[in-house]
């Protein structure tokens, strides 16, 4: 597997500063609305964070002002497919967003969005599986895909996970456009910030990350993922392996001693 700092990609742009790895949709052409191949070099980037160990923080963000408008077919040449290949590539389009979005949900590392303009669609799904999702006060969110007469597919169950499914299905159902404060007052987004400072704020979140254990941020990331699909008393039986595990661990160690010895750990950055 080639190292992605030797990867050269299409429709992202890929850096690596600081052990943390900044990735930019790069479509300003079409307001960063994800193709296939966009979607396929997100995954290839998320399939190395699982091996790059010194790896603190992604965080995601779209260029020229614009988050993402959704998914776009337009350069799948559909016209000129059968019916039964017409859908079977739009089959797998849909379901290749829905293995990206879940790959980063499910990524080991903290994830951050940054979110500002047209966050629409599949951009607003993306959002909603950040860990960290910071707007800026000119994004605006939505689900549109119903007054297209198509359904939010792949990102349903992401924006349901994310702000429940009722206000949901309300977004879904009408196709109502949510400014970045709505979004905040929903849970959808943890904070605002002006288009000037967003380096700021996204330094200030990183910085916050890098005071944490990056083991023991992993595996809190592991357990709450798996809150909603697992018996309570399972979960809290696998908590307490886990803390004892952490406990003991060169993390859980070096962390006991840093706070006697009245010092930062390690980790910190």
């Amino acid at each position: 597997m080639p190292h992605l700092e030797s990867m050269v990609f299409k429709e992202i742009t890929a850096r690596l500063t600081d052990n943390v790895l900044h990735i930019q949709f790069n479509r300003p052409h079409k307001k960063n609305a994800m193709n296939l191949t966009l979607v396929e070099e997100v995954m290839q980037c998320f399939e190395r964070v699982e091996y790059m160990n010194n790896l603190r923080v992604v965080v995601i963000q779209g260029s020229h002002g614009n988050f993402c408008a959704g998914g776009d077919i337009s350069d799948m040449h559909l016209s000129s497919l059968s019916e039964s290949e017409r859908e079977d590539t739009i089959w797998h389009f849909n379901r290749s967003f829905g293995r990206m979005i879940t790959q980063v949900k499910h990524s080991a590392t903290p994830v951050i969005a940054v979110v500002e303009g047209a966050v629409l669609g599949g951009g607003f799904g993306l959002a909603c599986v950040a860990d960290i999702t910071i707007a800026c006060d000119s994004a605006f969110f939505a689900l549109p895909e119903t007054g297209l007469g198509v359904i939010p597919a792949q990102i349903a169950p992401f924006v349901a996970s994310r702000i429940g499914i009722d206000q949901t299905k309300r977004l879904a159902l009408t196709g109502e456009k949510l400014n970045a404060e709505q979004a905040l007052r929903l849970g959808l987004v943890h904070g605002i910030c002006q288009t000037n400072a967003i380096s700021e704020q996204v330094n200030k979140e990183i910085a916050r990350i890098k005071q944490c254990a990056p083991q023991a941020n992993s595996n809190t990331k592991r357990l709450l993922l798996g809150l909603n699909n697992t018996p309570l008393e399972q979960i809290l039986d696998g908590a307490a392996t886990a803390f004892v595990k952490s406990l003991t661990s060169e993390e859980g160690v070096e962390g006991t001693q840093a706070f006697i010895q009245k010092r930062k750990p390690s980790w910190c950055e």
